[in-house]
């Protein structure tokens, strides 16, 4: 199973993750800025000890052994891999097997925070779930002062791969002790669930080291990002539709149907029953996705995150009772196995549509020399269409091959290693000045596409890049010269002999947008 999740990701030279280009061009500014000077004019890069760094430093020996991209796409493939690997093991610690309800969980490899590219999340909560299954096998053990002793270096390293990973492993592992210090009989009985509390966060103290760790980040000299959203149910109840989102919204909210099926199967089906180990840590989970905040520390979608992995630790927790057939199982299995089978395989045609699209955008590279000052204008629409193209941050390839200026790259002291410092772009120096629409959207801080060519600062910048914009008044094109197009993608050098269209406020509101010929 764990060999079949990576099929997907064969195909693409470059995992089409929305945010994953962003993040190379981070990389390359990291491992090259000795060799080409002139990216710290544009970017600060300093190294600093935050919890979010897990593929930043796993770049650092691949990339020599293997060049960044394919660095980054084996690291990439390893995560589904090692997200079916923890959800069948922990499967297997709880009920001594592993049951046919557990394969219907493994989609949930190529969950939505996959596809957004949140990799060093996406690589801690999978090193988390084997890291849990760990926990459980050692204490099923009972080895006890070995755990002690693993946990106490894993979780450090977990925070500093993912603070998110690192909590929640804190989280399943207190609800795994907790149960087992219940289950566990005295002279006097069974454990009462105060007592079991209290040991269970004593059980967990070799977890504990990081807090440490995040009181010094979260402290830190010119530390960003704020807090807020809490309690917004109406996009909370819209992320568990989105478990399972990619490219067809039909078929990915029914994959998540299938899940709640099994899930009220567990409540209604005589043959069927919850472990209370795993269901304890479902409610756990649950309970702190209801908690936290859309935004956490500047970073969004912090609570969507979690949704996939309560669906999946609430699946794995249900089992065959023992007088469900031999019959009864297999084809259970055999259904789950299907389930597995077919969201790979739509995965798979989808991620191979993706690269395709990557690979007639990047053409325009071939025309962008080294080190040039590039400003880029991406297409999308408003109201956040189920399918997302994947391109937001195609961009930071040119920074990432061609040593270019992005104006996709994050820029938020404390949250990234990497902030932008190119003054003369002015309001177009960082994300998301990439991203242009045909109109004003709500809510939103994307431009116009009239009011992006028309207002970016020209002597800035070298060459503009058009990646699938909507269609914009042609009069804004005075001043840059086309050398490549493909269908409405156009790339122009900025003819920095001419000054440019030159208009007012008043004037941009009345702009017509008109097709831009083929």
């Amino acid at each position: 199973m764990a060999l079949v999740a990576i099929v997907p990701l064969l195909r693409p030279d470059i995992p089409p993750l929305v945010d994953l280009p962003g993040h190379m061009g981070r990389y390359r500014v990291q491992l090259s800025h000795d060799q080409y000077p002139w990216l710290l004019d544009w970017y600060n890069f300093n190294w600093q000890l935050i919890g979010n760094l897990g593929i930043d430093l796993l770049v650092i020996p691949l990339a020599k052994l293997f060049g960044l991209e394919l660095a980054v796409k084996l690291i990439v493939m390893a995560i589904p891999a090692l997200m079916v690997t923890g959800l069948l093991w922990i499967a297997r610690e709880v009920h001594g097997r592993i049951p046919p309800t557990a394969l219907f969980a493994l989609p949930l490899a190529y969950s939505y925070p996959f596809q957004f590219g949140f990799v060093n999340f996406a690589l801690a909560m999978a090193i988390a779930l084997n890291a849990f299954a760990l926990w459980l096998r050692l204490a099923r053990l009972r080895r006890f002062r070995l755990r002690a002793a693993i946990f106490v270096p894993v979780s450090c390293a977990l925070w500093v791969c993912h603070t998110f990973g690192w909590g929640v492993l804190g989280v399943l592992a207190f609800s795994g002790e907790m149960i087992r210090q219940h289950d566990a009989r005295t002279d006097y009985g069974p454990v009462s669930w105060a007592k079991a509390w209290v040991r269970a966060g004593l059980g967990c103290i070799p977890l504990a080291l990081p807090i440490l760790l995040m009181i010094a980040w979260r402290s830190g000299e010119h530390v960003t990002g704020q807090t807020a959203d809490w309690f917004n149910w109406r996009a909370k109840i819209g992320y568990a539709t989105m478990a399972l989102r990619d490219r067809w919204m039909a078929f990915d909210m029914a994959s998540v149907a299938a899940l709640l099926v099994i899930l009220f199967r567990g409540f209604r089906d005589p043959n069927v029953e919850y472990s209370r180990n795993l269901a304890l840590s479902a409610l756990f989970l649950l309970s702190v996705y209801l908690l936290l905040p859309r935004i956490v520390f500047g970073s969004a979608y912090a609570d969507m995150r979690l949704v996939p992995f309560v669906f999946g630790i609430a699946v794995i927790a249900v089992r065959a009772k023992p007088g469900l057939s031999i019959r009864g199982s297999a084809t259970l299995a055999a259904i789950g196995l299907a389930f597995f089978l077919v969201r790979i395989g739509a995965g798979t045609v989808s991620y191979w549509m993706f690269a395709n699209d990557y690979d007639r955008e990047l053409k325009a590279l071939n025309h962008v020399p080294v080190g040039a000052k590039l400003v880029t204008f991406i297409g999308t629409q408003c109201g956040a269409p189920w399918t997302m193209s994947r391109l937001e941050h195609l961009p930071a390839i040119a920074l990432e091959r061609k040593m270019a200026y992005s104006n996709d790259q994050w820029s938020m002291a404390g949250a990234q290693l990497l902030t932008a410092r190119y003054l003369p772009a002015r309001r177009f120096a960082h994300d998301p000045s990439q991203i242009v629409t045909s109109a004003q959207c709500p809510r939103e801080w994307w431009r116009p596409i009239n009011k992006a060519m028309a207002r970016f600062p020209r002597d800035a910048f070298d060459y503009v890049w058009l990646v699938r914009p909507p269609a914009y008044d042609p009069k804004f094109n005075e001043g840059l010269v086309e050398i490549w197009r493909d269908g409405t993608s156009a790339l122009f050098r900025v003819d920095h002999s001419k000054r440019g269209i030159q208009i007012s406020d008043e004037e941009l509101k009345t702009a017509r947008p008109r097709p831009t010929p083929f």
